[in-house]
């Protein structure tokens, strides 16, 4: 999270994303080489900072007389730390940056994954469902793109913002699904990057408050995260939505988002939009006042209409869950049968039919989920249910 910031106060000084790019990682490559010799400064932020900018510097310098008014304008730049205010400009205005009108739909989401989530091609091709060279070829193309077209690094006037909203909540959405769930690693949620996401939508929103995607983008991050702090337990691990202590969710975040789910649904006369729809299923689970109260069949109406104007392998799985708990385990089973297995297909498999007593079954589906694509504490929950049902029992 901090190497985004620095890439955005860096791009804001230099005006060119390549260059920024190119320092922030030889700052991170020095720091790794540098802190376990001579000890972490105490202002981490402020050395990659300033580091970053010596190298742009450096970087500039060897290019020669073309760069001579970039490297001027890094070397005039005051050194202290910009404020946190124009920190989030500079990450909005990266987020316009990537998302301009110039460029194609998948290359800005793509640009926006790598410079603002900071993720590698490798990560960003397991999330747009494509190959890593495919995204290699394309980030290098967006930036020669961007350098040719002179796209300028700044927040747009207010008559150039409806082409950007599709693209800019898109971003801003992703980042968050990123973050709330992340892939490996020895935690289930990066919290910073979840509260680094539902701050830039909060930023969006008032930029543009009469929109209602962006609306019902804050509706769906407010109602999504006001359940955080039920859903790990003591160690981190996952604690079934079935499981939570609703009355430690935030009820202030639920109000707020339900409130600018209303006016999104209000503005727009029907739902429609995906953001809308996905936050309309978040809130049905956010008013319910227990799991055994939530209105599983409007929840997967709702899944139908998602699943019509943007199909994906996420909604249709959680559909199938919706089916399983308005219908029974039977019938979410049979759900599942229509849709391509990845590994939490097979978890969601193992959950059914441990429901139905077929224990056997149930641990073998749960094992062939046990992919390196899980985090820990996963992989933690879902080794314990195997030691369940190998016992003959079902977790209640």
């Amino acid at each position: 999270m901090e190497g985004t910031r620095i890439l955005a106060t860096l791009v804001r000084t230099l005006g060119s994303l390549q260059v920024a790019e190119d320092a922030v990682q030889e700052a991170a490559l020095r720091a790794l080489r540098d802190w376990p010799r001579n000890g972490v400064p105490d202002e981490p932020r402020a050395w990659l900072t300033v580091t970053a900018r010596r190298v742009a510097i450096d970087l500039l310098r060897r290019e020669g007389v073309r760069a001579q008014k970039e490297r001027a304008s890094v070397e005039l730049a005051v050194p202290d730390l910009p404020p946190d205010s124009m920190v989030a400009d500079d990450r909005l205005r990266l987020i316009f940056t990537c998302c301009h009108p110039a460029l194609g739909l998948s290359a800005q989401v793509t640009l926006a994954l790598r410079t603002l989530c900071g993720l590698s091609p490798a990560q960003i091709a397991t999330v747009l469902l494509t190959s890593e060279a495919a995204v290699a070829k394309r980030l290098t193309r967006t930036r020669a793109k961007i350098a040719r077209a002179g796209i300028p690094y700044r927040v747009p006037a207010d008559e150039e913002l409806p082409a950007r909203v599709a693209a800019v909540c898109a971003v801003v959405h992703t980042s968050y699904t990123i973050a709330h769930t992340t892939a490996g690693g020895d935690r289930l949620t990066d919290v910073d990057g979840t509260r680094e996401a539902l701050r830039l939508a909060r930023l969006v929103h008032q930029l543009m408050p009469d929109e209602p995607a962006p609306m019902a983008v804050l509706a769906l991050l407010l109602v999504t995260e006001s359940r955080r702090a039920a859903r790990l337990d003591d160690a981190g691990d996952p604690v079934p939505l079935s499981e939570q202590d609703r009355s430690s969710w935030d009820a202030g975040a639920i109000a707020e988002g339900l409130g600018l789910l209303d006016e999104s649904l209000r503005r727009t006369g029907t739902v429609a939009d995906p953001y809308q729809l996905q936050a309309a299923i978040a809130a049905e689970h956010a008013r319910a006042a227990s799991y055994e109260a939530t209105d599983w069949a409007e929840i997967v109406r709702l899944y139908d209409l998602l699943l019509s104007v943007q199909p994906s392998a996420p909604a249709g799985l959680a559909r199938a869950v919706a089916v399983a708990e308005s219908g029974g385990p039977a019938a979410g089973l049979a759900e599942l049968d229509e849709l391509e297995p990845d590994q939490r297909w097979h978890a969601v498999r193992g959950e059914l039919l441990a429901r139905q007593g077929k224990f056997a079954e149930a641990v073998a589906a749960t094992r062939l989920s046990l992919t390196d694509a899980i985090t820990m504490p996963e992989r933690r929950y879902r080794q314990r249910r195997i030691a369940e049902w190998s016992a003959g029992r079902e977790v209640t």
